[in-house]
């Protein structure tokens, strides 16, 4: 186990912001592995001295947050989402934010037949590594239990390619597909925000129940299909589609359907708060299938230009 520790002056000086302009609990910092491109590593922030990690007597989970950026960019504790993390504080959980390696950094998706099917390919294998880099950062955790993040009380949380990582993981688990995690491993609870699965073998399976998962997505998101995008074996399925699988397979699961708002949905953390922490208190921590599959349409939810008809080769240019 590897702990950042940096040369005096620049500890202050992190220590000064962290404490002054984020108003966040004191940040640590981890080594959780080494690849061949990269280290990775993880942030633990944690709760409120004055909240309460409890509820009914059940102790909350950490959640583990998967940045998004089209694979190709984004930080595990970026600004933007600093604001949810001190809320997650405030009410009692740990918040665990990891790297993963960006598979599409510096990719260019060619507006051809041929070159969007070697993207789709491209994002299935960024798909795969973000899985295995998850993977690792739980076993890192269950194997420093003196970090006192409890590896088996975990919920995922992803924004777009942290969503669609996030719902891989849970998808794998189902599938039997765990190497590199603890022996009977399974997250507690998925929380996707604009997320989907990539698949070249047809649209996703749960031949097992997954862990119960909360589904945030626009129905005109063109980034991250809102329903099927690609080729008919060889594609993203969004949370239409697998909300209807999950229903099918009577699983414990709520969908939010944000009528007619396209990518915005996965900086949407902050604005569902209400909403998550009913899942987190119900569906995860007291077990109890309260499913939902609602149509919102809410003219104060926040709204920006830039994701409200951007398709997903905007990214690549």
């Amino acid at each position: 186990m590897n702990r950042i520790i940096l040369p005096n002056a620049s500890r202050l000086l992190a220590l000064l912001m962290v404490f002054c302009s984020l108003g966040v609990s004191a940040q640590e910092t981890y080594l959780y592995a080494e690849r061949d491109t990269c280290s990775l590593y993880l942030d633990i922030f944690r709760p409120d001295s004055s909240a309460q990690t409890t509820f009914k007597g059940i102790a909350k989970p950490a959640v583990m947050f998967v940045f998004g950026g089209g694979f190709s960019s984004g930080r595990r504790s970026d600004p933007a989402v600093r604001g949810w993390f001190r809320r997650l504080n405030a009410n009692g959980y740990t918040v665990v934010a990891i790297d993963y390696r960006l598979a599409m950094k510096g990719y260019r998706v060619k507006k051809t037949p041929r070159g969007a099917l070697k993207a789709m390919r491209r994002f299935l294998l960024s798909q795969q590594v973000g899985v295995e880099d998850v993977f690792s950062a739980v076993s890192f955790l269950a194997a420093h239990p003196e970090l006192n993040v409890p590896a088996d009380n975990l919920v995922i949380a992803g924004s777009s390619a942290g969503a669609i990582i996030s719902l891989s993981c849970a998808c794998a688990i189902a599938n039997g597909q765990t190497e590199g995690l603890p022996r009977g491993f399974a997250f507690k609870g998925v929380m996707s925000f604009a997320g989907g699965i990539i698949s070249k073998s047809g649209a996703p399976k749960f031949p097992t129940a997954p862990c119960p998962l909360l589904l945030f997505h626009g129905t005109a998101d063109r980034v991250v299909s809102y329903t099927h995008m690609g080729f008919p074996r060889h594609g993203i399925w969004g949370s239409n589609y697998l909300a209807k699988r999950l229903k099918e397979n009577g699983c414990n699961y709520s969908i939010w359907r944000i009528d007619g708002l396209g990518h915005e949905v996965a900086a949407y953390m902050d604005a569902m708060w209400d909403v998550e922490q009913d899942f987190l208190e119900k569906n995860v921590m007291q077990g109890i299938p309260c499913r939902v599959d609602a149509l919102v349409n809410d003219p104060t939810l926040p709204r920006w230009d830039r994701w409200r008809k951007a398709k997903t080769t905007d990214l690549y240019k």
